[in-house]
This record gives C-alpha cells, sequence and structure tokens, in this order.
C-alpha cells in the first residue's frame, strides 16, 4: 500500500478513538471499504486466479504469510503441512482465533468471470486437472488478511492476543485435524475462543447466518466388507448371495434414522455405492458398500454407527454366514465431528452484530442439508467456545431473477459458482472485527 494512503486510513481510524457510535460506525465501514479498494479487491482476484488443491497450498500459504508479516503479525509457515499461523499479541486478555480455510478443488471454471482461474495441477494421483476456488476461500483468506491489517491499526481499542489461522486441506477435511496432530495449541496456546466465517451463494449478500447450534453436520464414512459363497446363477441354491444380502442390509439401514432416532433429531444414512460381481451368470462371493452418515450430537453418531454394525453382521448371520465370515464394517479416519456453535457465545454475537450493523443484517437461514467441515476438530477435544458463520455473496437480484425464470444461483462446487466479492469480503472483514472487539475489546 503506498504511505500516503496507509497515513490516510490511520488518521482516519483514529476517529473510532474519540467519536461518538454513529460516526464510529462510519469510520470503521469506511476504512473498510477504502482498504477493499486499495489492496483487498487485487488480492482477492490473485488468491482466485490461482488455486491450489489441498494439501498442496504452497503459493497461497506463501502469500498469505507474507500479508500477515506485513500487517505485523508473528507469522509460522509449515504447521500441519501447509497452514499458517499469526500470532499478534496485544497486552493482557483473551486468546482468539481466527481460521479461513485456503485450499481449491479440482473444478474447471465456467463462471465467465474476467479474473476465472485457467490454473491446472497434479492431484494427488498425479493427474493434471483443473483448479478453481468453487467455495469461495478466496473470499476467507482475503477476510483474515482485511481483518489483520484492520486489528493491527486498532490495537489501542483491544487487549488480548489474536491468533489467526490458514488452514489447509478443508475441501478433504482433514486439514484442521491435521495441525492440531502437530501439536498446534501447544505450540501457540489454546484459544479461549475460536471463530471461523463461510461464505454462501444460497444467502443475500449483505446478511450474516449465525445458529446458536450446529452450522454443519459430522460426518462418517463407512465400509462395509461382505464376503458370501460364490456359485453359478442357475444354482443359487449351492451358494450364499452376497448381492442379495448386501441388498437386506441397505433396506435394512433405512430404519435407523426412522425408528431408532427421536423424529426431531436429525441423522443421514446413505448408500453411496455398492459394488459385486462381474458377469450376468455369475453369483460373486463378495460385495463391498460405501456408506456417508451425518449426525449433530454425540450420542446419535453412536447410535447410527453402532446400528450398521448390528445390522451389518447378524443379516450375515441371517444368511447363514458362519462367525468368522460375517460382514467387517469400518469407519475411516476421515470422520469429522459435527461443527456445533456455543450457544451462549453465539447469542452474544447474533445480538452484537444487530445492535451494531442493524437487525435485518441477520438471516435465518434454513438448513437443507447435512453438509460437514472440519472445523470442529479445533473445538471439540479440548472444548473451545466457537461461533461459526455465514456471509451471504449472492446479489438479492440474482435470487429474484432466477425466481422469475432466470439462470438459477449456482451452487457451490460447481464450475459457474461466483459470489460478489466486494460486499462479501467487506462484511466479512466488519463481522470479524466487530466479533474480536467484542470478546478483546477495551472499555
Amino acid at each position: 500500500m503506498r504511505q500516503s494512503h496507509m497515513v490516510r486510513l490511520v488518521l482516519g481510524f483514529a476517529l473510532l478513538v474519540s467519536a461518538g457510535m454513529n460516526q464510529a460506525e462510519e469510520s470503521r465501514a469506511a476504512w473498510i471499504q477504502s482498504d477493499y479498494d486499495s489492496h483487498l479487491a487485487d488480492l482477492f482476484v490473485h488468491f482466485h486466479k490461482n488455486p491450489e488443491l489441498s494439501m498442496m497450498e504452497f503459493k497461497t500459504a506463501a502469500r498469505l504469510a507474507q500479508e500477515l508479516r506485513d500487517a505485523g503479525f508473528d507469522v509460522t509457515e509449515g504447521v500441519g503441512g501447509t497452514g499458517v499461523v499469526a500470532i499478534m499479541r496485544n497486552g493482557p486478555g483473551p486468546v482468539v482465533m481466527m481460521r479461513a480455510d485456503m485450499d481449491g478443488l479440482p473444478v474447471l471454471e465456467k463462471s465467465g468471470l474476467p479474473y476465472a482461474s485457467t490454473a491446472t495441477q497434479n492431484d494427488w494421483e498425479g493427474r493434471e486437472v483443473p483448479v478453481m476456488h468453487a467455495c469461495g476461500h478466496d473470499m476467507h483468506i482475503t477476510s483474515l488478511v482485511g481483518t489483520a491489517r484492520f486489528m493491527a491499526e486498532s490495537k489501542a481499542s483491544w487487549s488480548g492476543t489474536l491468533m489467526l489461522i490458514g488452514q489447509p486441506a478443508e475441501e478433504r477435511i482433514i486439514g484442521a485435524k491435521i495441525m492440531m496432530q502437530d501439536n498446534l495449541w501447544d505450540r501457540f496456546g489454546k484459544p479461549d475462543y475460536a471463530l471461523a466465517l463461510h461464505v454462501s451463494s444460497e444467502v443475500p449478500a449483505g446478511k450474516i447466518v449465525a445458529s446458536t447450534s450446529a452450522m454443519y453436520s459430522g460426518a462418517d464414512t463407512v465400509d462395509i466388507a461382505i464376503k458370501g459363497v460364490g456359485a453359478h446363477g442357475a444354482s443359487p441354491h449351492s451358494g450364499i448371495d452376497p448381492v442379495v444380502l448386501g441388498s437386506q442390509i441397505v433396506m435394512a439401514l433405512q430404519t435407523l434414522v426412522s425408528r431408532e432416532l427421536p423424529p426431531r433429531e436429525p441423522g443421514v444414512v446413505t448408500v453411496g455405492s455398492f459394488h459385486a460381481g462381474t458377469k450376468h451368470n455369475i453369483i460373486s462371493d463378495s460385495a463391498h458398500l460405501q456408506l456417508t452418515v451425518r449426525s449433530e450430537d454425540p450420542k446419535s453418531r453412536q447410535t447410527l454407527l453402532d446400528g450398521i454394525v448390528r445390522i451389518a453382521e447378524n443379516m450375515g448371520r441371517v444368511a447363514g454366514l458362519p462367525e468368522d465370515k460375517l460382514p467387517i464394517v469400518t469407519i475411516s479416519e476421515e470422520s469429522v465431528p459435527p461443527t456445533v456453535n456455543d450457544a451462549g457465545l453465539s447469542a452474544r454475537l447474533r445480538d452484537m452484530w444487530a445492535r451494531e450493523l442493524g437487525p435485518e443484517v441477520l438471516h435465518d437461514q434454513k438448513r437443507l442439508s447435512m453438509g460437514a467441515e472440519d472445523f470442529g476438530f479445533f473445538t471439540e477435544i479440548p472444548y473451545v467456545p466457537s461461533t461459526y458463520f455465514g456471509i451471504g455473496g449472492t446479489p438479492q437480484a440474482d435470487f429474484d431473477a432466477a425466481e422469475n425464470g432466470g439462470a438459477p444461483v449456482p451452487s457451490h462446487h460447481s464450475g459457474l459458482f461466483k459470489i460478489e466479492p466486494e460486499a462479501s469480503i467487506t462484511l466479512g472483514v466488519e463481522a470479524t472485527v466487530l466479533a474480536l472487539m467484542e470478546l478483546m475489546g477495551r472499555e
């Protein structure tokens, strides 16, 4: 940033110390808008045009680290692979963590944006694939930089330790876990509060979503290996058909949510893959089922996982398999806990955002799916009070046009995905710094 512009920003922000409430709000918003115009807009375009796959975010992490150093933070790179941790200690007070994820997706961009990604990268199997920020992580890290710059220029207004995290591999739901396995809290201190945001194309720009319960579901990846007895298709009596047994297991699994969870307790058991056999007239000797299991409560999760084992094994017994040949259920290490907002903290921040930005800023989005996130690895064990909030990314006019027969609003992970960067980044920065000031601000 040009020195003269930085001087103007500092002088403008000094108004926050002495101004009244309305003037302070205007000064804060003006500072953020000015920083967007002079720095963050170009930074967002850079990140969008240069996405990188999970655990391969080398250039992204290096640029993010440099931006945070330039803002005055002590920065450590290579945490959990490509993770970035930036610390600013500013006197006594709480330790507050803010996370932004960095990775892109193996998706060909078809958004038509003038700054659309044309990047390619060799994936984890060595295949060259197109790469795109098809889930808004470019907005997340740009907002993190804007937050860092604002907080660094307003140190007189807050006290405590601010920890900013650039997390790898959220799209593979492994990055947070790997950073924790790299002794994140032992090395940098366990936070008293944790925050994260996600831009959403399903929410109008200018809106904040912050639940006082679960923002994302927990997800378990489950495999069921079935061993049958092969036979000729014309002689089924001489074998034990794993296709029939697998089908019985699939149908029985449908009772877990409908008959074992309370009616108002969410849960999903989906069999996404069923592989067996090689030819029309051969009864195979094996089958393999792949499941995804979603839950939002530890007790519900255990009910579902225990039920899967019970059904698979007992259906094997029904089919006449010996005890040493019963179906084997394996729960993958890719499983993630639910992202559950601390009710008290989230209510406090919702009240603050409504007070500072107006009650209309809050958008109570109805959850229509049970998507998962790995942020819970930071907050579940040991428990850290946290709030994960959403920022609207699509202009209301686009929703209105879609309702009137126009083009539908593209979903996340689509090659057509796009957000309105100015509205989402400026609100992302403002919502974050307001939350940080609520938790660390001086009286």
